[in-house]
């Protein structure tokens, strides 16, 4: 839960020096995508939270691939140094988070938690 909110920083911050297309639209479609991925994200934490396995493989799915894009984009887009910054220690931090909430969800004594 607490890397959600750092991935969507990222995501903004991205988005805010991102030089295409009109900003509006970019802002605008960025903002709708935040919050339905956010919303989407939060529901299968709850649900996973519940005991539902299904939840789990998809986090673990969702959680890997946010990781991949964000290395991949750390290293791949120019930004001045102030929002580069910001990016980085966010999506670092992060990444960590989820690499560290993947691991601890599928050791051994957590799988008996999940029993739907």
């Amino acid at each position: 839960m607490v890397a959600l909110p750092l991935m969507v920083i990222g995501y903004v911050v991205d988005v805010v020096v991102s030089p295409v297309g009109p900003a509006v639209l970019r802002y605008a479609s960025a903002g709708l995508v935040a919050v339905v991925l956010s919303a989407v994200v939060v529901t299968f934490l709850i649900l996973m939270r519940s005991g539902y396995r299904w939840a789990r493989t998809l986090l673990t799915g969702g959680g890997v691939a946010s990781v991949v894009y964000a290395a991949a984009n750390l290293f791949t887009t120019e930004r001045e140094t102030p929002a580069a910054l910001l990016y980085a220690v966010a999506t670092i931090v992060g990444s960590v988070l989820i690499g560290g909430g993947i691991f601890l969800l599928h050791r051994k004594d957590a799988h008996g938690w999940f029993t739907r």
